[in-house]
């Protein structure tokens, strides 16, 4: 998972790096001069402002270049038509969303996607009862996704419980924080808007 710094972050204009003391929180603006401070205001180009677009999709879902592209590729390959067609934003999403460290983030079982990669890899998972450790494992409607029996009792899951009865229900999921288990009901419908997907495909069709 690439590391990233809180100059990053301020470059993109949002807290990336899930560190509690991030630079942006302080600081919400580009590192350097601000524009009232220049004497000639920067302006971004068409590819810059597509190459932040991807950078910040990217680093939100902490996929290395290479990955990244991959699932570019997959959501761009075939064009579907007519009633019910989901276009190549809504693949890319859908997949980056359906990601099992991403799951394990929006159920709550963790605090940021980082953590919720270090869970998986750990071994501190399971779909459908059984123990997965690969971070990027496609979850499917109907999956139920868990912290394993012999990890409820660990530490970093103190308190978990209670916390899981505050949150807010996802609309493609339910939870049951009685168990620590999650179990997804459906695919989301949209892109956040906190995403420009479009910038993000016109990047790579250049």
């Amino acid at each position: 998972m690439p590391r990233i710094s809180c100059k990053t972050c301020r470059r993109l204009g949002e807290s990336l790096c899930g560190r509690e003391k991030c630079a942006f929180k302080k600081r919400p603006y580009a590192p350097g001069k601000l524009d009232s401070e220049r004497k000639h205001r920067s302006s971004v180009s068409e590819y810059g402002e597509q190459l932040r677009a991807k950078q910040k999709m990217r680093l939100t879902y902490g996929l290395m270049e290479k990955q990244f592209s991959m699932y570019v590729k997959r959501a761009t390959a075939r064009h579907e038509t007519g009633e019910g067609a989901v276009t190549p934003a809504l693949k890319l999403f859908r997949e980056l969303e359906s990601r099992l460290d991403n799951i394990v983030y929006r159920s709550g079982f963790a605090s940021s996607r980082a953590l919720a990669r270090q869970l998986v890899s750990h071994g501190h998972i399971t779909v459908n009862g059984r123990k997965n450790t690969i971070a990027s494992h496609q979850v499917k409607i109907g999956d139920v996704i868990a912290i394993r029996e012999g990890s409820k009792t660990a530490k970093i899951f103190t308190g978990l419980a209670e916390k899981l009865a505050n949150v807010a229900p996802n609309p493609t999921m339910t939870v049951d924080p009685t168990k620590l288990e999650a179990k997804v009901t459906a695919l989301p419908r949209e892109v956040e808007p906190v995403f420009d997907t479009q910038k993000v495909l016109e990047y790579y069709s250049r």
